[in-house]
């Protein structure tokens, strides 16, 4: 060891005297002395690293409080960060899809902190059904006869199939064999659900007289699906589930509809594509309905499953219904949610799924010329900062050719180069509050959309 080299060792200081230190007392008073003696430890070892490789000591050693205070915040920080969500998708499904409202986050804050009637019944103190609750709401809202709840439509559609199907045959049309997020394929369930999946149709044309030749005494159900993630244009032809309703009823045999997204008001209204209705498939006579929590209802993850009491009860007895039930967190968002469109004067403004998707482009667009000066002269060396019409999406799978028109501020590098554009959105992803953005045609966009706490953002920004 060289003499330059223990002298340098020497100027690490031991774990107990920084202990004693002064400045350390807060740290310690925050994250305990085992956290803090474990990242000296750690702090230490670096140092001593540094000196055999480097002969010197790191800048930090000069304020070890503060580097201790800088690891240990990074170290706790929580792997569930809120984001500022510009990308353009509202229902964008990295960033946990619906926002909830207050209401709900109220009614999850309570259940959280105490004990609930989760399956317990005030009437006569026996145990009772943790779906009941919400199957009434959603019976009320539907029409439905019955509701069941588990953890996502994925879990819906596995566990309808499953309980309903019985091993036997379930008539799907090929245009609707559909795969979605994390290779979640249709085909892939079935086999899952035991059940024998039958091919009607082709791809882009199935007729009435498909289903009725495929249709046997080994016939458990006729299955429609949504295909809320792709469309085709051009020479097709789909059934109804109201046509098919009328088809394989005489038979017998039941009519199930994984709808996907699923709505209960009729976005139209809002000046928004329209959604298949859940109640207008119980409506058409369809025995059972699945729909997301998350998407266009705007409420917590979970799966819905409406219709027949009967086909119901089957689904609430079957094996893999504990393993998929939802827990209080999620039913108590869930009602809350649902409770809001007993109030459809009050929706558009109560329910940030809808009130984000329901932003005239003529505010954003306002609200991104009210940005913009503040953002040039922060950027404006780098970058040519502009107000720019864009298209944002609803996302989730949800009406995946219409585009809701909107307004971004955009990031073009003055120097051309699109690694300046990758670096200023990596930049804008390690801020405190993350900015996430997309980078298209050379630029980074910010498309406001979903941008609501104006303050927050232009502090991250502009600081």
């Amino acid at each position: 060891m060289t003499t330059e080299n223990r002298s340098l060792y020497s100027q690490i200081p031991s774990t107990d005297s920084l202990l004693r230190d002064a400045a350390f007392q807060p740290l310690l008073e925050h994250w305990g002395h085992t956290q803090i003696a474990d990242m000296l430890r750690q702090l230490q070892d670096e140092a001593r690293h540094s000196v055999r490789e480097c002969h010197a000591l790191p800048d930090w050693c000069q304020h070890w409080a503060a580097a201790c205070e800088r690891r240990l915040s990074s170290a706790t920080q929580s792997a569930y960060r809120a984001v500022f969500n510009l990308t353009g998708t509202v229902l964008h499904t990295n960033l946990g899809r619906a926002l909830q409202s207050e209401s709900a986050i109220k009614a999850v804050a309570n259940v959280m902190r105490s004990a609930v009637t989760l399956e317990y019944d005030l009437d006569d103190a026996g145990r009772g059904h943790r779906d009941r609750a919400l199957a009434q709401l959603l019976c009320e809202m539907t029409g439905a006869e019955d509701a069941c709840i588990v953890n996502n439509n994925a879990a819906a559609v596995l566990l309808m199939l499953a309980a309903c199907s019985d091993g036997k045959e379930v008539v799907v049309s090929r245009g609707e064999l559909v795969e979605i997020g994390g290779s979640f394929r249709i085909p892939d369930v079935m086999r899952q659900a035991g059940c024998q999946l039958v091919e009607v149709g082709t791809t882009n044309r199935t007729h009435p007289a498909d289903y009725q030749q495929a249709i046997g005494e080994n016939t458990a159900l006729v299955m429609k699906v949504h295909t809320s993630n792709y469309h085709i244009e051009g020479f097709t032809r789909a059934i109804s589930e109201a046509e098919l309703v009328q088809l394989a009823d005489p038979l017998g045999v039941p009519v199930v509809s994984d709808l996907g997204s699923g709505s209960l008001v009729d976005l139209s209204r809002y000046g928004l594509p329209k959604e298949p209705l859940v109640q207008e498939l119980i409506a058409a006579g369809v025995s059972l309905v699945s729909f997301s929590g998350d998407k266009l209802l705007g409420g917590p993850q979970a799966g819905i499953i409406v219709g027949k009491k009967a086909l119901i009860e089957r689904v609430q007895r079957h094996p893999l219904k504990r393993a998929l039930r939802a827990d209080k967190m999620t039913l108590a968002a869930l009602e809350a949610t649902l409770r809001l469109y007993r109030h459809p004067e009050a929706l558009e403004q109560q329910l940030p799924t809808l009130r984000l998707l329901t932003r005239d482009a003529g505010s954003i667009h306002q609200q991104a010329q009210r940005l913009l000066p503040d953002l040039q002269q922060r950027f404006g060396e780098a970058f040519d900062v502009a107000v720019m019409p864009c298209q944002s999406q609803i996302g989730s799978g949800s009406l995946p050719v219409d585009r809701l028109p909107s307004a971004a501020i955009t990031f073009t590098p003055r120097d051309g180069r699109g690694s300046t554009a990758e670096k200023l959105a990596a930049d804008l992803r390690n801020l405190p509050t993350p900015v996430i953005g997309r980078i298209y045609d050379g630029r980074v966009w910010l498309d406001l959309r979903c941008l609501e706490d104006e303050a927050r953002f232009m502090e991250m920004l502009t600081k």
